[in-house]
């Protein structure tokens, strides 16, 4: 019954039309499915208020201003850092990250740390009204925090929309960004946006509401999470009508066609939560460039799994500081036997590979398989003999500084 319930989410979805174009950063209010974010609101400057009890070394810790939360106001903790000025470079302005954490995360000052190391200036917020107290999956809540998150944002479907958590923790987001880019330190046309897992498809929904945000790289999450993903149980529980509801208001696919800035996709080829197929949908709705990078059996999770990918690095250096991109897969195909692919690369190709699988049924369980590839630099052209017995199969293309650029999945 599962598929056919599946179905009924899809078709609810696919019957939607936007009621408008959401989302420019000159619009006064973005809407999608119902769903209005007021960006004149949320592009001014947050009030920002003292977290003394919960400073750490190398990083200032401070509440902002969130949006009401059942009419009364709440506020949103978060880590910033920026990096060591140096001798000489006083008054130089930095490029900026806003880091989105998962499900059972926080605001992490290491990943702030993380990103202060790579030349940038960071913001990391907890979007669940919690602080960095207790343990993971468990911190503590304090007083002026606004809704509880992730999974309990199907529970809140009887709320008015602006007091649900998506709709919240997007809001807190965009908030944040306004904050830093009013920062002297901080290069307001050089800011991007990255989040891991649950921050993930926060990140896809921000892509397509904030387009201020020069890049966007959302690890492991995607959208279309009524078809396949970690939540299916979740939405057979709420039945047709309010899966269809939750959908329409906050999966991804509503979001993802407004996108407008350049996209790194970062994902594993097992990913308990966010599956090959649905993933594969979701970056072919954005209408700028999409960059992807699956790893085979990538682990999921924060810390560097999620937080320290080097593609995302070199990703946000080639455009935030016009540092060489990542290699670029131009086209792809298969000829008889062969698959292969041309791309364009400014560093040295130091290996590709095809990665495959003979299995079907569930992603999340099918066994993967790594074929050597040829690669002919002088043409920009990457080829591997496709095994008789793959029923799915990519090419991975590895530069010279460990980082991966993928082409898209293909069945058979």
């Amino acid at each position: 019954m599962r598929w056919a319930v599946c179905l009924c989410w899809q078709l609810l979805v696919i019957g939607y039309v936007f009621s408008s174009d959401v989302l420019g950063a000159d619009d006064a209010s973005s809407k999608a499915s119902g769903v209005s974010f007021d960006l004149k609101q949320l592009s001014q400057i947050p009030e920002v208020f003292p977290a003394d009890d919960l400073q750490v070394e190398g990083v200032k810790a401070f509440y902002y201003a969130g949006l009401p939360y059942h009419g009364k106001p709440t506020r949103v903790f978060a880590y910033y850092g920026v990096p060591k000025v140096e001798p000489g470079d006083e008054g130089k302005k930095f490029p900026a990250m806003v880091l989105i954490h998962g499900g059972g995360g926080t605001a992490f000052d290491r990943w702030v740390k993380v990103w202060n190391d790579r030349g940038y200036a960071a913001i990391a917020m907890d979007l669940c009204g919690c602080i960095p107290v207790g343990t993971y999956g468990n911190w503590k809540r304090h007083e002026q925090g606004g809704p509880p998150g992730w999974d309990a944002s199907f529970g809140q479907l009887d709320d008015r929309i602006a007091d649900q958590w998506t709709y919240q923790a997007v809001s807190a987001a965009t908030l944040a960004h306004s904050l830093i880019r009013s920062y002297p330190e901080v290069d307001s046309e050089r800011i991007g946006v990255t989040g891991i897992s649950w921050g993930g498809y926060l990140t896809c929904i921000v892509s397509g509401v904030d387009s201020r945000f020069k890049l966007a790289s959302p690890v492991y999450g995607c959208g279309y999470l009524g078809e396949n993903s970690a939540w299916l149980s979740s939405f057979e529980k709420l039945g047709p009508e309010k899966a269809g509801v939750w959908l329409k208001q906050w999966d991804p696919s509503v979001y993802l066609p407004h996108a407008k800035m350049p996209m790194l996709w970062v994902n594993g080829t097992n990913d308990f939560a966010y599956p090959m197929d649905s993933w594969q949908k979701s970056y072919r709705l954005p209408k700028s460039e999409q960059t992807l990078c699956l790893r085979v059996r990538m682990p999921h999770g924060h810390g560097p799994a999620g937080e320290n990918p080097e593609e995302i690095r070199v990703f946000a250096d080639s455009i935030l500081k016009q540092q060489k991109p990542l290699p670029r897969i131009i086209e792809q195909g298969v000829a008889g036997d062969d698959a292969w692919a041309k791309f364009e690369s400014s560093v040295p190709i130091a290996s590709a590979e095809l990665a495959w699988t003979k299995d079907i049924g569930r992603w999340q369980d099918r066994k993967w398989e790594q074929s050597p590839a040829t690669v002919d630099v002088a043409t920009g052209r990457v080829s591997a003999k496709i095994p008789v017995e793959a029923k799915v199969f990519y090419l991975n293309l590895f530069d010279d500084r460990k980082s991966a650029v993928s082409s898209s999945h293909v069945e058979r």
